[in-house]
């Protein structure tokens, strides 16, 4: 959430947190905030803008009213706040005033003061409004030539595309420069989501007949498509937003809970019960197989165990993850045709897979949309896993791999 410093000083030099007070102590009852300090301030010569896209403070007078505003804010929420956010999508439209060395300047004081007073806090840098891999760059040499890069937690991007699997190799080049000057350090994809509904002014994707369905089938696939290249992840947002002025001015539709222009909650879509399907199964007692490899021979065997080999009876493109339980090493794939926009369709196709070096007792399907678990008749599987003590075997298992036929098992798109 952002805290909206042009809206708590109205007047110069005076607070007005009421508003704020009343979002952070209603989300703490059970949510973690994480907040972002954006945007600037009308009462101040070159204070910044205080809708997206505007520039940051830049003049003498408003950095130093910045510096009192942050420490203010870091001061009265520490005790319900650790996450914090500089500034939103500085390069947002190609913005031609927050260049690289104005962002990576205001990062680095608002970091200092952050830290000073909250040592423990974690801060979120940078915010791209989208993935430009020479901003981010200069952005990154210049914190590290300052020796502030690292007193980052991690570094967040959002980048709102249509096809939701469409943007990893780009955020792959993000994450290997980010690593060229902080090895290790987290990408986090700060805020993606996706409209139930089309519409000028109503923000990005507006211009696609999204639906619920659509809406679900996005979400999850961003969801899943994050957990698999090991990328914290986010969903915006939690309701749909009555947006006043700027370039979004129409109620957004983002919301994973339906309401209406006065802010009314009205039901929760179907995406807000597909992403607890989700989180309800990808939790920390799973951990990401790092090797799943797909291969058009059914007879290779990776050479370690903990390596995956697949084959697929279709030329179509998919994206295939899998995720083994740290305790009793059984193991889930993740597998959605990934090559366009999610349609208004529950159409399915039927393929054979065989994994190799999985290892499962009795394979179900699960539709993650609907929550639906699918029970696959014997007929339709056969496999063994190296004997493992762990597995259950079956007398008609043949040694070697796992095999499918799942009935609608893969929704096409």
């Amino acid at each position: 959430m952002q805290a909206g410093w042009d809206k708590t000083e109205k007047i110069k030099g005076r607070y007005d947190f009421a508003w704020l007070d009343a979002i952070i102590n209603d989300a703490t009852r059970g949510l973690q905030p994480w907040l972002q300090l954006s945007y600037g301030n009308h009462n101040y010569p070159g204070g910044g803008g205080s809708n997206l896209g505007a520039g940051v403070p830049t003049s003498p007078e408003a950095l130093a009213a910045w510096d009192k505003w942050t420490a203010a804010l870091v001061a009265r929420y520490q005790d319900r706040v650790t996450n914090w956010e500089i500034w939103n999508e500085p390069n947002f439209g190609d913005n031609l005033e927050n260049m690289p060395a104005k962002c990576a300047a205001l990062h680095i004081r608002t970091l200092d003061i952050i830290k000073r007073l909250q040592p423990a806090a974690k801060v979120s840098g940078l915010a791209l409004g989208h993935i430009d891999l020479n901003y981010a760059e200069a952005f990154f040499r210049i914190m590290t030539e300052k020796g502030k890069l690292k007193l980052l937690d991690n570094i967040t991007y959002h980048d709102y595309t249509y096809n939701p699997d469409s943007h990893y190799p780009k955020v792959m080049q993000l994450r290997a420069i980010l690593h060229k000057y902080a090895p290790g350090m987290p990408l986090r994809q700060g805020e993606n989501g996706c409209p139930s509904g089309g519409g000028s002014g109503r923000g990005a994707l507006w211009d696609y007949d999204s639906s619920e369905l659509t809406q679900a089938k996005w979400d999850t696939r961003r969801m899943l498509g994050d957990l698999g290249h090991d990328i914290e992840t986010s969903i915006f947002g939690i309701v749909e937003m009555a947006y006043t002025n700027g370039p979004i001015n129409r109620l957004n539709y983002k919301g994973i809970i339906k309401s209406d222009s006065t802010k009314r909650v009205i039901q929760p879509k179907m995406a807000y019960y597909a992403i607890q399907h989700v989180t309800s199964i990808f939790d920390h007692s799973l951990r990401r197989i790092k090797q799943v490899e797909s291969t058009h021979n059914q007879d290779y065997v990776p050479q370690r165990a903990d390596q995956i080999a697949y084959t697929k009876s279709t030329d179509r493109s998919l994206a295939v993850y899998g995720y083994e339980h740290t305790q009793t090493r059984q193991q889930v794939f993740t597998i959605w045709v990934d090559e366009y926009i999610p349609t208004e369709s529950n159409k399915t196709k039927n393929l054979n897979f065989t994994f190799t070096n999985a290892h499962f007792d009795q394979p179900v399907y699960v539709d993650i949309v609907s929550g639906r678990v699918h029970e696959i008749p014997a007929s339709q599987w056969w496999g063994s896993c190296c004997k493992r003590a762990d597995l259950h075997a079956k007398p008609f298992i043949k040694k070697g791999s796992f095999h499918t036929t799942v009935k609608r098992a893969i929704p096409s798109n």
